[in-house]
């Protein structure tokens, strides 16, 4: 599984740093430089704990009374650029606009289902993919508790989460070609108006 793979490369990139610390070179100084591309190399790693393993919902089936906006700055077909970082491979990369909707966004932080460490602010759920949210005019305040029906990661789908923020804005639903190679990711959920730029 990814996470035991992380684990791994983590302790191992780790005893790595500790063994370049101990080098010293034929002047007797510790190769300062192995030490900090090595350090580097497990703050890429760690930085996709979090996002990393976000799962995609390639049906693009949108939760119930999500309605589309009327006035998109984005619509369907057009080429963007993503701004954002919700997971590797995304930021920079071109995408395809497959969906575009007008709702409450929340950042949110929540405690997965499956037992996984604590996820801390999570960009982004949607006003309808809250139980506490549906017939709810006003965005909820940081601080509430809720539950999630989202299944943008595996054990978020019926998880305790707190609000950590709130935003009325345009959302849209992606398809883009990750920046390291891997497979097209289709009915991405979700990036905000301000995520993206024309291309």
């Amino acid at each position: 599984m990814y996470k035991n793979r992380l684990i791994k490369s983590i302790l191992g990139l780790s005893t790595l740093v500790l063994l370049a610390a101990c080098s010293i070179d034929q002047d007797g100084d510790v190769d300062s430089e192995s030490v900090g591309n090595i350090s580097s190399d497990i703050e890429s790693i760690a930085s996709t704990s979090n996002m990393g393993e976000m799962m995609h919902d390639d049906s693009g089936e949108i939760p119930e009374g999500l309605l589309a906006a009327e006035n998109p700055t984005y619509r369907i077909g057009d080429i963007v650029t993503i701004n954002s970082d919700h997971m590797t491979g995304m930021k920079g990369t071109e995408a395809t606009i497959v969906g575009a909707f007008d709702t409450t966004v929340y950042e949110v932080s929540f405690n997965p289902t499956n037992g996984d460490p604590r996820v801390t602010n999570h960009q982004w759920v949607i006003k309808e993919e809250i139980a506490e949210t549906k017939d709810v005019e006003e965005p909820l305040e940081p601080g509430t508790e809720v539950t999630l029906e989202a299944s943008h990661m595996e054990g978020m789908q019926g998880a305790t989460a707190t609000i950590e923020s709130a935003e009325y804005t345009t959302v849209y639903m992606v398809d883009f070609e990750p920046t390291t190679g891997e497979e097209m990711v289709r009915n991405h959920k979700w990036v905000t108006e301000a995520e993206l730029s024309p291309n």
